[in-house]
């Protein structure tokens, strides 16, 4: 199909985007999982056994987060969705909001989000910006110790996996921006969307291990790159 009718793009980004930004990134070289067991901190046993050390990594990960900031990445990708005349749909694999701060409205954060708790015992879901611990009373039914940080852990089901599959099926551009590949579901999107016809892009750093299956790949940091793609596509639609 190659690029020349679009009307419909999906793009995931990965940690990859924002670690740009200055966000620590789990797996690469100096990333959290060097620091902290993910069996301790990102899993519904280790939430079990130590809930006030998971709510104190994610306390942290809160107050770290108001120190960072979009970067030309996050905002290119906004622009794109506000200045392209079809569909562009955002999935995330990250928790972080610099793609909201940057101005990205339509936008599924499928591994959850970091300025969020839920309530176990009445499932409401609250925004949170502040600290958690384990005597904390949940706002709407008052129970106490059954709030938990509204994010995806290993083991647990991906959130908005049947509007994400239906996007996939229906684009006709596939685009995965600062992923690794090595994490799936999402690692397998790209295969997904190409079987159903989409021309599909890899914008990143370094090819990752599902490079094969993009047809168009750009290597670099995801700050110059994806503007400079950005663009490219925008053109495109006004000459």
């Amino acid at each position: 199909m190659g690029l020349n009718q679009i009307s419909k793009i999906v793009i995931l980004t990965g940690a990859g985007i924002s670690a740009e930004s200055g966000i620590q990134t789990f797996r690469d070289k100096g990333g959290l999982w060097e620091k902290y067991s993910l069996e301790e901190v990102a899993t519904p046993q280790g939430f079990r056994k130590n809930p006030r050390f998971v709510h104190e990594f994610y306390n942290q990960r809160r107050r770290d987060l108001f120190k960072v900031k979009p970067n030309p990445a996050h905002y290119a990708l906004a622009r794109l969705e506000q200045e392209f005349p079809g569909e562009v749909l955002l999935v995330t694999q990250n928790v972080d909001d610099l793609h909201e701060r940057a101005g990205s409205r339509n936008l599924l954060h499928m591994h959850g989000e970091l300025l969020k708790v839920r309530c176990e015992a009445c499932n409401v879901i609250l925004k949170e910006e502040g600290e958690i611990f384990p005597e904390t009373k949940c706002p709407k039914c008052g129970r106490q110790g059954t709030l938990r940080p509204h994010v995806v852990w290993f083991g647990e089901m991906p959130f908005y996996l049947d509007e994400i599959y239906k996007a996939l099926k229906e684009c006709d551009l596939f685009v995965a921006i600062g992923t690794s590949g090595t994490v799936y579901p999402a690692a397998g999107f790209v295969m997904i969307a190409r079987e159903c016809g989409a021309w599909c892009v890899e914008l990143n750093l370094e090819p990752s291990t599902v490079a094969d299956y993009f047809h168009e790949h750009h290597y670099g940091p995801a700050s110059e790159v994806v503007p400079v793609w950005v663009d490219k596509i925008l053109k495109r639609e006004t000459n």
